[in-house]
């Protein structure tokens, strides 16, 4: 009956002039929270997100573009997925060799050498039933386990919390005794539930300086309300409804330099706020009207979960629908607006997604402005959710299938667009602690929303951060057997693996869609984890090397491996995961570290590399990041937590 319920509801947008893309009617508003002074509704907004030519677009290596093209063109070199002659079972490379890649396409300070492979990467099935569908997940440094959370609207899951007290049904008498967060160790599938009392659907967050999360935003009594959880074996949510002054659902949360966070966004609220220290709350006075989330706003909105990142200058990067813009978060001005990215709209529901691309250091760094560009891939046209959603029958358009990259360091930038081997939404990126990205999860066609997208991306997809020039930026990889559309996510692992989760186009738990509620959870192996490339993965010694460190300080990772070390060939990153949801990964940050000495043969098949920290928190906002030693473009055996303080 649950089933036939909700189904029968999906007609019910045809009764409305706008509806909402996750609910089968308008949310209503959070009650005591003002509404926007002048906002007409999304009907007074331009169609095409309000956006102006602002300076023209340059075509990258890989492909050229013109205004009206769509997406540029490019000489696409797909590997043949198939097992060809003389290829071994899992697909590796039969001989190894490293090559040089000149950083001649990034903002690199020199060369990277990677090993070759053939290998396209490997699946395995992790966790059968996770309990929950990972609307929204995370890793928790030190600990190394996996937070995921959908949300508590639908009062049921795939997991029964294993005693009392249930939460109570706001408004009702009722009891919700499922399980809506939980806790998985990332090596033994090992789950445990946490329990929630507010809502959490479509929210957004960010690691502090201590490495708890803190979370903020969600759905009815969930909007206004800041959750934080530790790191801690018995540690559970620990939440503060109204401590927000406006509503945050499909908010974008972003750490400063200084380690306090904003929130930029969300459903009816054009607006911005810093989320308030623990325990305290924000009034309207708090708030800031953000009029270019008004501009960006189309009929079906297509401007929510807006790409925000921290720039090295700590000017806040704001992109929403296909416009950006500068934020000085101190003064509260914009200070720039970058051109119009053509070609249809890239935030919900048209959900293209978004990367920060390595933040390349120096040793002894001493330049004033470190170059830091953006990567925005895919996302639908502005009319992708209308025909998608609202009109009967459904039609499901073509997805974006461009890439584009901007520095956000240069006035003067200009998008640099080149094509994808497919099109793609609803999907995720993930930087490699390479520095590569890859592109994963995801359909070729429709929009977010309930039942609006079809046919599964299912191969991911390497982008090549530096080049020699030569041949494709992208490689198309080993397929999963699992759809991942809508609310899929994942988390960068200690081991370079790559944690795959969600996918859940239902509005509830439905084992008969099209696309059934998702709880398995896979892990994927990249390219980099070819087994004969095994001989280049170095081990951290933890206990040997500094792992508190303050800005600009020397510090020293020590490393064991097999035989002889190149320096040359040697890459130390640093990683900061995100919150990750509905194609956004948020406070995503790679930063390669300059190498300051490597002295060798410290004890048999050992080292120490001598690095240098960030100089600051806009490179790096405080906190804990992965330390990867990568050799010969191959990851370390497993990262280390290191934390970087003022």
């Amino acid at each position: 009956m649950t089933s036939l319920f909700w189904r029968g509801l999906i007609i019910l947008p045809l009764l409305f002039v706008y509806v909402n893309g996750e609910h089968f009617l308008y949310p209503k508003r959070h009650t005591g929270k003002a509404e926007l002074a002048g906002y007409k509704g999304p009907d007074s907004l331009a169609v095409d997100g309000g956006g102006f030519y602002s300076g023209p677009l340059i075509a990258d290596d890989d492909g050229s573009t013109a205004d009206g093209n769509p997406g540029g063109t490019t000489e696409v070199k797909v590997e043949n997925l198939g097992k060809a002659d003389g290829d071994n079972t899992n697909g590796s490379a039969n001989s190894v060799e490293s090559t040089q890649v000149a950083a001649k396409n990034g903002i690199g300070n020199g060369n990277i050498f990677e090993a070759k492979t053939t290998f396209k990467g490997s699946w395995e099935l992790f966790v059968e039933n996770a309990g929950v569908s990972a609307m929204h997940l995370i890793l928790l440094p030190k600990i190394n386990q996996a937070l995921m959370f959908d949300a508590t609207v639908w009062k049921i899951s795939k997991m029964k919390l294993p005693g009392p007290p249930c939460r109570r049904v706001e408004g009702t008498n009722k009891e919700d005794c499922y399980v809506h967060s939980i806790l998985m160790d990332v090596e033994t599938g090992k789950i445990r539930p946490l329990r929630l009392n507010y809502d959490t659907w479509c929210s957004s967050g960010a690691l502090d300086i201590n490495g708890r999360l803190v979370s903020t935003g969600g759905y009815n009594n969930g909007s206004d309300t800041v959750r934080i959880l530790d790191l801690c074996d018995t540690c559970g949510w620990e939440e503060y409804p109204g401590a927000l002054g406006n509503g945050r659902w499909y908010a974008t949360q972003v750490t400063l330099g200084d380690g306090r966070f904003m929130v930029f966004g969300g459903r009816d609220f054009p607006t911005y706020e810093f989320v308030p220290s623990q325990g305290q709350k924000n009034t309207l006075k708090d708030v800031i009207d953000f009029n270019f989330l008004v501009e960006t706003h189309d009929p079906v909105e297509n401007n929510l979960y807006p790409f925000v990142y921290l720039s090295t200058d700590g000017n806040v990067f704001i992109f929403a629908n296909n416009r950006s813009v500068l934020l000085n978060p101190n003064t509260q001005t914009i200070i720039h607006e970058f051109p119009v990215l053509p070609n249809g709209a890239r935030n919900y529901p048209a959900s293209g997604s978004a990367c920060l691309l390595p933040i390349m250091l120096k040793p002894n760094e001493d330049r004033r402005v470190i170059p830091s560009e953006v990567l925005i891939c895919g996302g639908a046209s502005h009319d992708a959710y209308t025909k998608a959603d609202l009109q009967r029958p459904k039609v499901f358009f073509l997805g974006n299938t461009d890439c584009a990259r901007l520095d956000i360091t240069k006035r003067n930038g200009k998008w640099k667009i080149i094509n994808m081997p497919s099109a793609r939404l609803l999907g995720d990126m993930v930087v490699l602690p390479t520095g590569d990205v890859l592109i994963v999860n995801g359909a070729k066609t429709g929009s977010a929303g309930w039942d609006d997208a079809r046919e599964p991306n299912l191969n991911p997809v390497l982008y090549k951060f530096q080049t020699d020039g030569t041949g494709s930026k992208f490689t198309v990889l080993n397929p999963s057997n699992i759809p991942r559309m809508y609310h899929s996510s994942f988390a960068l692992l200690p081991d370079a693996k790559i944690l795959i989760a969600g996918s859940n186009t239902n509005p509830g738990y439905l084992d008969d869609a099209l696309f059934p509620t998702e709880v398995r959870v896979e892990k994927f192996s990249p390219h980099y984890l070819d087994p004969n490339l095994a001989m280049f993965r170095q081990e951290i010694i933890v206990e040997k090397s500094n792992n508190q460190v303050k800005y600009g300080q020397k510090f020293t990772v020590q490393i064991r491996g097999n035989g002889e070390i190149d320096q040359q060939k040697l890459q130390v990153t640093v990683y900061s995961p995100p919150f990750v949801t509905h194609g956004i990964s948020m406070n995503q940050r790679l930063i390669q570290l300059g190498i300051v000495e490597f002295n060798k043969n410290v004890a048999p098949d050992t080292n120490n590399i001598v690095l240098q920290a960030p100089m600051n928190g806009n490179i790096a906002p405080p906190g804990y990041y992965m330390l990867f030693v990568n050799y010969n473009g191959v990851p370390c055996r497993q990262s280390m937590w290191v934390q970087f303080l003022p």
